[in-house]
């Protein structure tokens, strides 16, 4: 029997929000199998008072004993955004904030906060995201919170149907194609394949037309054959279950009986997440401890050697220390005369800028007028002078592409036959 077999230990509640109702599983894991103990349907639950339906809800969870159990929650499939990202190099430390910096780009909400739930699935970087509109999340927070239902979890059909599959075992590698049944006539379509890891869209199309457009999504071969999720998923050695129709509340619950092995993206925030009791997990504790003792004998001499390597490293280091200081002085040296470079090119621009703008003035103020003083400087010219008719000037200077915003600074003043201005006109930048 294989060590993720013996892990295989815990209980889990998987609920499903439908339409109208609300689908509710209790299993039990065991390394022998999957025990599925009850189920429900909890009618009309967006109608009636929370605390009615959350009062049937208790009620079932004490009948089996599993009162201390949070739930994890499958919303709708229709309310989730499911994309999928690639971070190669991205270390376990920092992949939650890269996925976060990578979420905003990844929906159409806007500026509407969204909440978001992501899993690894694989160690090439690669990571399933799920994105709701954090409105809609926290209506259903407060829904159940207010029925009494702790929640350990909300997560998406994509995310349990990826961690249940892996309960016991990993599935083939060549891939596969699977079908959930949706509300309202359609069909929802899971798929895995070596071109794309998970593969999740619903479909309001005939099932042979949505299972063709997902095997080309997944580059499987076109007549590959497709399964319903519960043929697939660890089947119950005990339990009656109504599938195909329980297939996700089912899943969930495996998920939520064993989140280490059956993983499944999170959309709720840590702070509020329902804990399942510690006991269940004692036989797993025992298992992982001596597993980590027998690890720690294999591993211990190569941890030896790595921390020898890593100060055989550190003392090259040092010594290369005075020669990455002098590159940097060379850097900065550098960078210190292309500055000064630029700067007398834009000198020398500017110079050339100048005498332009006083062959445009010369152009533009032809005899008769005639300036008596001019006044330059990087962002305006002022004029002062006479003309026979001073008005028409301020036009003709801003016709100009050096000038602008032209205006007098003192009113015209007329003298025997011109009149006298002085004018101050804005510079174009060049």
């Amino acid at each position: 029997m294989e060590l993720r077999t013996l892990l295989a230990f815990g209980s889990g509640v998987g609920i499903e929000i439908g339409d109208s109702d609300l689908a509710v599983i209790l299993s039990h894991v065991r390394p022998a199998g999957v025990r599925v103990a009850a189920s429900t349907v909890i009618r009309n639950f967006r109608e009636r008072p929370a605390g009615e339906w959350g009062t049937e809800y208790s009620r079932f969870l004490r009948q089996q004993g599993a009162g201390h159990l949070a739930a994890a929650v499958v919303v709708p499939k229709r309310e989730v955004i499911v994309r999928q990202i690639a971070l190669p190099g991205v270390s376990a430390r920092d992949f939650g904030a890269a996925v976060g910096y990578q979420a905003e780009t990844l929906h159409p909400y806007g500026d509407d906060d969204v909440a978001v739930g992501w899993q690894r699935l694989s160690d090439k970087g690669a990571a399933l995201i799920g994105i709701i509109r954090r409105a809609t999340l926290d209506a259903y927070m407060e829904k159940f919170a207010e029925a009494g239902v702790a929640v350990a979890s909300f997560t998406f059909s994509a995310a349990v149907a990826h961690g249940a599959l892996r309960l016991y075992a990993e599935p083939p590698a060549a891939g596969l194609l699977a079908t959930i049944p949706a509300e309202n006539g359609a069909i929802e379509v899971y798929g895995e394949s070596p071109a794309r890891p998970v593969f999740s869209a619903q479909f309001d199309l005939p099932a042979a037309r949505a299972i063709s457009m997902a095997a080309a999504e997944l580059r499987l071969p076109p007549d590959i054959a497709a399964v319903r999720l519960d043929q697939i998923l660890p089947p119950p050695v005990s339990g009656a279950i109504d599938f195909p129709r329980s297939a996700m509340p089912y899943a969930a619950s495996l998920a939520g009986a064993c989140p280490r092995l059956a993983a499944a993206a999170n959309l709720l925030p840590e702070e509020k997440r329902g804990a399942n009791s510690r006991m269940v997990f004692v036989p797993t504790a025992i298992l992982a401890a001596l597993v980590l003792l027998v690890a720690g004998a294999v591993f211990g001499y190569s941890r030896i050697e790595e921390r020898r390597y890593l100060a055989i490293l550190e003392a090259e280091s040092a010594k290369l220390q005075p020669q990455v200081k002098k590159i940097a002085a060379l850097d900065k040296a550098t960078e210190r005369a292309r500055a000064r470079v630029r700067l007398l090119d834009e000198f020398r621009g500017r110079s050339k800028y100048d005498l332009d703008t006083l062959n445009e003035l010369t152009r533009l103020l032809a005899p008769p007028v005639w300036v008596s003083s001019t006044e330059l400087n990087r962002d305006a010219v002022v004029l002062a002078g006479e003309a026979d008719q001073a008005a028409p000037l301020l036009k003709l200077i801003d016709s100009s592409p050096y000038f602008k915003e032209s205006g007098f600074q003192i009113p015209i003043v007329k003298a025997a036959k011109s009149e006298m201005f002085r004018i101050r006109a804005l510079r174009r930048p060049r």
